[in-house]
């Protein structure tokens, strides 16, 4: 699990530390301001660990010049930045400057640290350097389901240059595992349970395309391209829960789950998240939806999900055009919280025209 995590001349930041729950965190601010970034910088550098120990096993210590390659090119395929230069993702005020960058794990002997000049390529510096591989994979959802692009997505990434960032062809891989079998699947069983209640069972069948199986609606199994895209993105987590991505305490990394669903939905994505956490999974979310929050604020209060840690990340602009942070344990404690103030503005504007 990832304790915190530390940056300098980071795209929007100019210094930050975000300390992070086990369990449920969430990242709101306005469009800009950087809360992708933070998703996908803690994914990158865990799933580079990972990948690295399913590769070699934990035979095969971390060196200095493994991470350097690898760290640099996991991060410039996840931002995808101009040029494919990594130095872009330095924050730039006068001149030239570094990037320092360290994610510190529960695990000590598995943090990394690393840094690179604003005009580096791919040349990045570790310290310091971990001594010991991650356990467990990171999942990452983008706003945009998967499930209808993943007939041949893999083939045509490996083999083309295609524009995509690599979360996308990392989560397709996923979910193309086999389903879980064995002792396991008891656990999984409890945390589907009100998700297939209101999309059905998902199924990967011929030529690797994906379906969903209704029970009572008198339609039987559809092509995930007919499905609504609200439904496809429950579908598509239900899926990763099936195949055991999110059964191995790693880290589920989420962003904007609330896109394209409407607040029934929202309800039944917030259950799951929080499900997914009771089970030690690490979950991160980066949101725009108060529906949301309150939501998880509401079932947090709930015995079920009492065990559930959560903390809290607002985003706000400052004058430089970067963001600083802040953060809590408590939804009401981030300041300012954008999204209740956009929506008492709104009621505001409503009752003016409304009622004069």
């Amino acid at each position: 699990m990832i304790k915190s995590l530390e940056v300098r001349n980071f795209t929007a930041f100019s210094e930050a530390r975000l300390c992070f729950a086990e369990g449920l965190n969430v990242i709101v601010g306005e469009n800009g301001t950087g809360k992708t970034h933070l998703l996908k910088l803690p994914y990158a550098v865990m799933a580079v660990s990972a990948e690295e120990r399913r590769r070699h096993g934990d035979d095969r210590q971390p060196t200095k010049t493994l991470l350097q390659t690898r760290v640099a090119e996991k991060i410039v395929n996840v931002f995808r930045p101009e040029e494919s230069r990594l130095g872009r993702l330095v924050r730039r005020q006068q001149g030239r400057n570094r990037c320092e960058v360290k994610v510190n794990f529960r695990r000590r002997e598995t943090s990394i640290g690393f840094n690179f000049a604003s005009q580096s390529k791919s040349e990045v510096v570790m310290a310091p350097l971990p001594s010991k591989w991650v356990d467990s994979m990171p999942v990452f959802l983008p706003p945009r389901e998967l499930l209808t692009i993943y007939p041949g997505f893999i083939s045509l990434y490996e083999t083309h240059n295609v524009e995509f960032e690599e979360t996308w062809r990392d989560t397709c891989l996923l979910l193309g595992s086999p389903t879980v079998r064995g002792p396991r699947s008891k656990v999984f069983t409890s945390m589907l349970g009100a998700l297939e209640e209101q999309i059905g069972q998902v199924a990967l069948e011929r030529n690797g395309r994906f379906y969903l199986k209704q029970s009572g609606l008198g339609v039987g199994t559809m092509e995930m391209p007919l499905v609504a895209e609200g439904w496809r993105k429950l579908a598509m987590l239900a899926r990763l829960i099936t195949t055991g991505a999110l059964l191995d305490q790693g880290a589920l990394f989420w962003d904007e789950p609330e896109s394209n669903l409407n607040p029934k939905l929202i309800r039944e994505v917030a259950k799951a998240i929080l499900r997914i956490c009771d089970a030690g999974v690490q979950v991160f979310v980066a949101t725009h939806s108060l529906f949301l929050l309150r939501e998880f604020e509401i079932l947090a209060k709930h015995e079920e999900f009492e065990r559930v840690e959560q903390r809290y990340f607002a985003l706000r602009r400052v004058d430089d055009g970067g963001a600083e942070i802040s953060q809590s344990s408590e939804i009401d404690g981030i300041e300012p919280l954008l999204l209740l103030d956009e929506e008492l503005e709104q009621s505001d504007r409503f009752l003016k025209v409304f009622m004069p």
